[in-house]
């Protein structure tokens, strides 16, 4: 029989085997209980997989159709230092991130002392003026973070881009853990993995302690633009798993600067708003007239001290991807400190000297609109077109303040399944960070998004990429206290010595219960 890995071959640094071939030390439990298995063992695998995602709606909406999101059946395999590393790394750029926001839009002494220039500012598309001198009830504005890594050729994580108005992707991490659980449930022995189950608990905490002053229990809700957004799931999950009301616009209503939901039993007052909206489409007094999907007068009750909206208006502004290029800079100037993290070199091509050297070489970069998301309008000069390029060229020139130029970096691959055999693929990683006002936390794990096309290095799944379930090891046990956890393990839990059966087809419902992973 041969093996899963033949013909294996990483162009790039890879996240389960060294430059001489052999298993890093993290994963070689995996590899050895991945050489166990036959094509026909991985493919039972992947019919659970797929039939569970199915089963549970796991979806998301792309080119107006609704897909199941694709996860891989190859986990990823990150070790407790690394996670370390990467968890102080999202911590400082989060309270640094805050530092920022709170600045422009209160004292603005990052522009006085000329660490960034006004026009950061003042040309933002991000930014806007009406939430300046707002000020959150207990001093957050980035609630939730979600902050892109990628690994770099020599192995070096870098952080790639920010993300602090509406991050998505956090049910996603929950329910590949849930949806894996039962595809390798032998291997969750093997392995010390960090359990994911908390991620909800700890942002339905944050959000309840972001309630004005004397509100002693609160009334959070979470605003979906609809069942149209491509999001939804993620919305619907959240809201049910956090025990809160799922609301669209015409829910809600302002009275005397208070925000109220309307309910079968009458108007029910709101003290936080988690708002899955854009700003452009929050509030129609202040921003986009035409929006349907807001509530006129919730930015007036949020300054009035009556709702917290979280994340914050105007938090944008620290997602512009000219910010991201001055990140290493404010995070000596607010904290005192140097990044744990490093950027992706990165040049400002509002520099007219940068200009000129980056259309020089246009071919050999990655070009992105700075307020861009999800993947979209960004070009890869290697892969372009002549006819791309020049489009490009021709954007850049007519704005240059509207983008940025990065150094191509050919992401590290993990093991994935193509066919009947594992071929390597570019991943990233998207850690969520939940900011209560007195800790900042890192989920461990976070999104692996894969490239699911041989070559790519677009991850986003909006443009056809998928997920893998990230496990971040531990030296010791971490387990979640679930009073449900079955007293005896499933049969199919077997060591690494023999194959990992998978899961019975005749009990899914007792292993799905007991995943201490989860």
């Amino acid at each position: 029989m041969g093996s899963l890995f033949d013909g294996y071959h990483s162009v790039a640094y890879d996240e389960m085997f060294d430059g001489d071939g052999a298993p890093h030390a993290h994963t070689k439990a995996l590899f050895d209980a991945l050489q166990l298995l036959s094509s026909a063992d991985l493919e039972e695998r992947v019919a659970v997989l797929d039939r569970s995602l199915r089963d549970q709606g796991i979806t998301f909406s792309r080119a107006g159709q609704e897909w199941i999101f694709p996860l891989d059946v190859i986990p990823r395999l990150i070790p407790a230092a690394e996670w370390e590393l990467i968890e102080a790394g999202v911590i400082q750029r989060v309270r640094a991130l805050e530092a920022f926001l709170a600045d422009v839009y209160g004292p603005r002494t990052v522009l006085a002392d000329g660490i960034v220039p006004h026009s950061l500012v003042s040309t933002s598309t991000t930014f806007y003026r009406a939430a300046a001198g707002l000020e959150p009830a207990n001093g957050v504005r980035v609630h939730m973070a979600g902050i892109d890594l990628v690994r770099d050729g020599e192995g070096v994580l870098r952080v790639l881009e920010d993300n602090v108005r509406v991050p998505s992707g956090i049910s996603y991490v929950v329910e590949n853990r849930r949806t894996m659980a039962r595809v390798f449930p032998g291997l969750f022995l093997e392995q010390e993995v960090q359990p994911v189950a908390g991620h909800v608990a700890l942002l339905v905490a944050a959000l309840r302690s972001a309630a004005p002053a004397g509100v002693d229990d609160p009334t959070v809700v979470l605003l979906t633009p609809g069942v149209y957004n491509s999001a939804y799931f993620e919305h619907a999950f959240l809201a049910r798993k956090m025990g809160i009301e799922l609301v669209e616009g015409r829910d809600l209503f302002c009275r005397d600067n208070v925000l109220y939901m309307r309910t079968t039993s009458g108007e029910r007052r709101v003290h936080v708003l988690y708002r899955r909206v854009d700003d452009d489409y929050l509030d129609p007094v202040h921003f986009r007239g035409d929006s349907v999907v807001g509530c006129p007068g919730v930015l007036n009750a949020a300054r009035a001290g009556n709702v917290t909206i979280a994340n914050a208006v105007g938090n944008g502004v620290a997602d512009d991807k000219l910010t991201y290029t001055y990140l290493p800079a404010l995070i000596e100037y607010y904290l005192g400190e140097r990044p744990v993290l490093p950027n992706v070199t990165t040049y400002r091509l509002d520099e007219p000297d940068v200009l000129h050297d980056c259309l020089a070489r246009l071919d050999e970069l990655v070009l992105k609109p700075v307020d861009g998301s999800g993947g979209y309008g960004l070009m890869i000069g290697p892969q372009a077109t002549e006819a791309e390029l020049a489009a490009t060229r021709a954007d850049v020139l007519a704005n240059p303040r509207g983008w940025i130029a990065q150094e191509v970096v050919m992401l590290s691959t993990s093991p994935s399944l193509d066919g009947d055999r594992l071929a390597p693929r570019h991943v990233d990683l998207r850690p969520f960070a939940i900011n209560d006002g007195g800790q900042v936390r890192v989920l461990p794990g976070g999104l692996t998004r894969v490239a699911l096309r041989p070559g790519s290095l677009i991850v986003n799944s909006s443009q056809g990429g998928g997920s893998k379930d990230t496990w971040v090891l531990t030296t010791r046990p971490v387990r979640d206290a679930e009073p449900n956890w079955p007293a005896t393990l499933p049969a199919p839990a077997v060591k690494a010595s023999a194959p990992d059966l998978g899961p019975r087809s005749d009990q899914p419902q007792q292993q799905q219960q007991g995943c201490r992973t989860c």
